[in-house]
């Protein structure tokens, strides 16, 4: 293992390289000097994490296996997010990986680190992709890495395109079109910002439901249901019954004038009469009331 001597190429006590935009080049450049390890020396680092949890073999399987980060990192530049932060979320599956890693497997460490850093990577991306969440169940999460790749042009999804993607992947249709909208759609800012004296938050604006007119329309409904009963008790049986026949039946069995005339033997204009006195002092109980 001449390779791996303190002295040498990497210091084991040294921390690892902090990603920032600023310093990301040169990051890269140092993570892609970092030797490669050959199967007997990682085998040998492993097992020393593995049986003494030496940290300084542990440090040194991540260093080697940085450039495997910023590989797996590139790939998801599409997402618009910054590639160094990528990178961090990616190193921190890969110190992941380490932690779990068991050489006497017989599986490299590379293999094993790359189901790791993705998984970190993607949780990253998903959570910082949008504003609003994206993905919250599984098919969506399928869709969501590989409906780019699967459709023809950017944006743009026919029924039977829809359809293929579905099939391949196992999911509904519905949930294709869906995932294409999220993905094609972008992020709105609720308030107008300076340059724009309009947002949806003025779509939003309710002038019904406003404080004052739920109080005024808690007193409306009332007088409609508390007050009318009770000035409906302050009337007498025949004109109590001719304002409930008149107003407050049904518009289909609601009786005429004459009908009601017949009811009770006197003429139409007497009913109507006796209506419109009887309206009269509900209006003024109604009144007292409110």
């Amino acid at each position: 293992m001449d390779n791996i001597k303190k002295n040498e190429t990497i210091n084991f006590s040294a921390n690892l390289p902090i990603v920032s935009s600023g310093s990301l080049e040169a990051y890269i450049q140092f993570v892609n000097n970092i030797p490669l390890l050959t199967d007997k020396e990682e085998y040998e680092l492993a097992e020393q994490w593995r049986v003494a949890e030496d940290v300084e073999a542990a440090r040194y399987l991540v260093l080697s296996h940085l450039r495997l980060v910023v590989s797996i990192a590139r790939s998801y530049i599409g997402y618009g997010l910054p590639l160094a932060d990528i990178i961090q979320e990616g190193t921190i599956g890969l110190m992941k990986a380490v932690k779990r890693f068991d050489a006497r497997r017989n599986v490299r460490l590379v293999t094993f680190a790359i189901h790791w850093i993705k998984a970190e990577i993607n949780e990253y991306v998903i959570k910082n992709w949008r504003i609003v969440k994206t993905v919250t169940t599984k098919s969506q999460r399928k869709l969501f890495f590989n409906l780019r790749s699967l459709r023809k042009d950017v944006g743009s999804l026919s029924e039977d395109e829809a359809k293929r993607i579905a099939q391949e992947l196992n999911v509904s249709r519905d949930d294709v079109v869906d995932m294409n909208m999220r993905l094609t759609g972008g992020d709105v800012s609720i308030l107008p910002d300076d340059s724009d004296g309009f947002a949806p938050s003025d779509w939003l604006k309710d002038e019904e439901h406003t404080p004052e007119r739920m109080v005024e329309k808690k007193g409306q409904d009332r007088l409609h249901t508390d007050g009318i009963e009770m000035a409906l008790q302050e009337l007498d049986e025949r004109s109590r019954d001719i304002i409930q026949s008149r107003w407050l039946e049904d518009p289909d069995n609601q009786p005429t004038l004459h009908e009601l005339a017949k009811k009770y033997g006197v003429s139409a204009e007497r009913i109507r009469q006796i209506e419109v006195k009887a309206m009269q002092k509900m209006k003024q109980y109604l009144s007292e009331y409110e």
